[in-house]
């Protein structure tokens, strides 16, 4: 890592780089130990001269968004993180704008800024992702969804920087979207930008839409403490968190980490909780769910080590 911090610094002397990052401040579950070296490029062209150095120096980078659905090592991570950043910039990055009739949003932006302007717009179809706690590139990547809508619904296409580090556009309906999941789960690729093919519709009746799904999530998630949201993918034929609940697990603990008793698919930081905490109360969730039920539940939550 030293090789590629100092190769950064020659190359952008204004590049925003951190060692040793804490990755609990870059986690919803507020758990993580340190990465040995973190990138926040706030433009295109900081992104591309971050990517080429990192592969010129044969460093593997892993790319983050808003870490809402990651668990991160107590050890940390020994490797390279690239988070873009945008928080000063104009850049396109952290912007979004309507062109050709679509709404473009750069992949920093999140969710709930990416709704919020979408109804000041007075376009409906985003009305579902206001409450998700990720980045635009996040989102994409994983197919993220809530009260039966999801980001295929919606795209048009997706831009971003592939394995070579180059700036690439595909349709939507090339990007292999499924059940949390798209082609860019299994790629090293760098979302830059989306685009939104979406309906013009009633402001009120679009806002009304989204304090709807606002009050649901209050009702019915624990927001009160620090999560990954669902913890477990939802099995064929069967809801993760009714088998939980079926199973009589809600507010099993291990250490700070506890299946949460509003819940039970949510595992919630308590407070203190750590990354072993959480994998071991998942451990212990999937046997007597798979001994009691015979389905065998899959982490949804990706495992940073």
């Amino acid at each position: 890592m030293e090789r590629l911090e100092k190769r950064l610094r020659e190359l952008r002397p204004a590049l925003e780089l951190r060692v040793n990052e804490p990755m609990s401040r870059h986690t919803t579950f507020r758990i993580g130990g340190p990465a040995a070296l973190m990138a926040l490029p706030k433009s295109v062209s900081e992104a591309k001269m971050v990517l080429q150095a990192a592969r010129e120096l044969g460093v593997e980078p892993f790319f983050l968004g808003n870490g809402s659905n990651l668990l991160v090592s107590d050890e940390g991570y020994p490797g390279f993180v690239m988070k873009l950043s945008g928080r000063y910039s104009v850049d396109e990055l952290n912007r979004v704008w309507e062109a050709n009739h679509l709404l473009v949003t750069g992949g920093a932006v999140l969710l709930s800024s990416l709704s919020g302007c979408a109804l000041g717009r007075n376009l409906t179809g985003l009305e579902f992702a206001g409450g998700i706690p990720g980045s635009v590139g996040g989102a994409v990547t994983m197919n993220a969804g809530a009260y039966g809508g999801e980001m295929a619904q919606v795209l048009e296409s997706v831009t971003f920087l592939d394995e070579a580090g180059e700036v690439c556009t595909l349709p939507a309906s090339e990007c292999g979207f499924g059940y949390r999941h798209s082609i860019f789960s299994d790629r090293k690729c760098l979302i830059l930008k989306a685009r939104f093919h979406l309906d013009q519709g009633d402001p009120a009746a679009i806002k009304a839409r989204m304090e709807e799904l606002a009050g649901k999530r209050r009702e019915k998630q624990p927001l009160e403490y620090p999560s990954a949201g669902s913890m477990f993918k939802r099995p064929p034929g069967h809801f993760a968190a009714a088998l939980i609940d079926q199973c009589g697990l809600k507010g099993l603990a291990v250490g700070g980490a506890q299946v949460s008793e509003k819940h039970a698919g949510f595992v919630v930081n308590r407070g203190g909780a750590t990354c072993a905490d959480v994998l071991a109360l998942v451990d212990q969730v999937k046997e007597e769910v798979l001994r009691q039920t015979g389905v065998e539940l899959e982490m949804e939550v990706k495992v940073l080590r």
